[in-house]
């Protein structure tokens, strides 16, 4: 038996794109298993628009189509497709009673026939599949070729206490039933996205299911980025503890494998690795062996892994929205080097990059020449845009308008809105897309100022805590020769609200800031907890405070690329408006 693993990237709902793509790699000589990923058929997260009624009307028309169409394409005696897809039960007015996320079968006597339902819908952190999804509730073993071969989705594979059931387990039973208690090969339609060290635990808990079930097992993977949700490819073919064959990572592929009856050894069956199910959201890259604990730094390969993912999201958002031409405000700080670096290692043929460099009047001349510096070294172009004349134009009309004086707070926001507004005049004028430059530690916090420098159509780095974001930078001039200047990474941060103040002043060294929020992410830790771990009371408290504080400000975010186990955005869902002592506790509290 000769299996194609497919390797796919469409939009959502691009029903031509995905018909064609068929039509195309299809034919009477595609002799084997085809194998397609996850809801393949539709794209994925689909959310509400799986409900919408011009989305279930043209879906249907292609499932008309392919039925029509399929079996004549191809030879039914020799070929056959497990394809993702989605089944509707519809009432009388053509809106759904429930939805099943499905593997349709076309040949080998099927023309276009749904066999086998998810069990397993996640429903935790980007996942909320039992909102749309009604779960199936038997596993399948089918077969194709001669071959005994067993059927999963995607969670199926991902079986842990926050589930009732297990699918690898029944069919470990359904398996004891067959001729000689024996299964010849298992495979996986998957739309599982990207997180860094996710991969691995993919092949791992593979390479478990393969000693379970005696057999190989195929996995197939869905690629590219949905906004800010990102697929890495990364499909493969297992056998024991072997992997026999791996498609790229991040681009679409096709892995071929010839499957042998000289498989093997299944010998032991190691622990299952529950780190992408609902107990892995309380993982993290804490390293808990030093007191207070600290953020484990990235390797070169989590660096790399961080840079195709951030590359691959940027120019899918693009791409599929028609964005052709980028602005982005620099600084000459880090962060926003550090963005426009990675959008220009990005940029496609016939894409634009415009640079607005916006100095206020405490803005020092070295962040002007490091700024300059850089886009010479990117080869794009710089506009200087000195903001202290409209500064003084907006802090006259205040002052003729309000009789109380403005906080050095409330008139550093002030500068940074002026500049949102010299960007936006320009997107609009330049028919761009604003790129925001804030990091996953000032989001936490709240280091930002609301409509100022926190907007932006999309978020390269907002995953990314600060220290992260140094190593990133780091790597990128390891791997491409000092493109960024040397001296960006070396200088100490400033404060985006005051712009002449080092950030630590005001807050904990960005090495326990981020360790910090780390707990409060991953590990749930309490004010308590934290400082059990050796952390600093006074710096829990203060983190924890501007922590909830700031929650208003993350509501109104824009879309946050998604590289690490919990991020701000998608899979972040918590109420603006909660008590003050649900953090730092009542100190009243007997």
């Amino acid at each position: 038996m000769h299996v194609f693993i497919h390797q796919t990237h469409h939009s959502i709902a691009d029903f031509k794109g995905i018909e064609e793509y068929l039509y195309s790699n299809l034919n009477k000589e595609s002799h084997g298993l085809h194998i397609f990923p996850e809801l393949f058929l539709t794209g994925y997260p689909l959310q509400d628009l799986c409900l919408q009624k011009p989305f279930i009307d043209k879906y249907h028309r292609l499932l008309e189509r392919l039925t029509s169409k399929l079996p004549k394409l191809i030879d039914q005696e020799k070929c056959c497709l497990l394809i993702g897809g989605i089944k509707y039960n519809l009432n009388e007015r053509s809106l759904p009673i429930s939805i099943q996320n499905v593997v349709y079968q076309v040949g080998l006597g099927k023309k276009l026939d749904d066999i086998y339902t998810k069990q397993l819908l996640p429903n935790y952190d980007i996942f909320d599949e039992k909102k749309y999804f009604k779960r199936g509730t038997d596993s399948f073993i089918g077969e194709f070729f001669g071959k005994k071969v067993g059927i999963l989705i995607c969670e199926d594979m991902w079986a842990s206490s926050f589930h009732e059931w297990d699918p690898v387990h029944d069919l470990m039973e359904k398996k004891k039933k067959l001729p000689k208690g024996k299964l010849d090969l298992t495979v996986n339609l998957s739309g599982s996205p990207f997180h860094i060290n996710k991969h691995q635990k993919r092949v791992n808990r593979a390479k478990e299911i393969s000693h379970l079930l005696n057999c190989p097992f195929a996995y197939s993977n869905r690629v590219g980025a949905e906004d800010e949700v990102i697929f890495d490819g990364g499909s493969f073919v297992i056998d024991g503890d072997k992997v026999l064959v791996e498609a790229k990572r991040f681009t679409t592929d096709l892995i071929q494998w010839e499957y042998s009856s000289e498989n093997g050894p299944y010998t032991e069956i190691k622990k299952q690795d529950t780190s992408q199910t609902w107990e892995g959201l309380f993982n993290s890259r804490l390293e808990l062996s030093t007191t207070p604990p600290t953020l484990e730094p990235l390797s070169d390969d989590q660096c790399m892994e961080i840079l195709q993912a951030l590359t691959l999201g940027i120019q899918d958002y693009a791409q599929k929205n028609q964005i052709k031409k980028f602005s982005i405000a620099l600084s000459g700080g880090i962060d926003s080097s550090l963005a426009l670096t990675i959008l220009v290692l990005s940029l496609k043929e016939k894409q634009d990059v415009e640079v607005l460099f916006m100095p206020g009047q405490k803005t020092p001349q070295k962040h002007y020449e490091l700024a300059k510096q850089l886009c010479s070294n990117l080869k794009v172009p710089m506009v200087n845009i000195p903001i202290k004349f409209l500064n003084s134009t907006a802090l006259n009309l205040y002052n003729q308008h309000f009789s109380d004086r403005l906080s050095e707070y409330s008139e550093n926001s002030l500068q940074a809105r002026l500049r949102s507004l010299v960007l936006y005049t320009r997107t609009n004028q330049f028919n761009s897309m604003a790129l925001n430059t804030s990091n996953k530690s000032e989001i936490a916090i709240g280091y930002s100022t609301i409509y100022g420098d926190s907007v932006g159509s999309i978020s390269l780095l907002g995953d990314l805590y600060k220290t992260e974001i140094y190593e990133v930078a780091k790597f990128i001039n390891k791997k491409f020769n000092d493109l960024i200047p040397p001296e960006i990474i070396s200088q100490e941060p400033i404060s985006v609200q005051k712009s002449s103040t080092v950030d630590t002043k005001s807050i904990p060294h960005y090495k326990i800031l981020d360790a910090i929020l780390e707990g409060i992410l991953n590990y749930r830790y309490s004010e308590e907890d934290l400082i059990n771990k050796g952390f600093n009371q006074e710096d829990v408290e203060k983190v924890l405070n501007l922590y909830q504080n700031s929650e208003y400000k993350r509501g109104q975010f824009c879309p946050i690329l998604k590289v690490s186990v919990k991020s701000f955005g998608f899979g972040y869902r918590i109420p603006i408006s909660k008590s003050k002592q649900l953090y730092t506790g009542d100190k009243n509290e007997p």
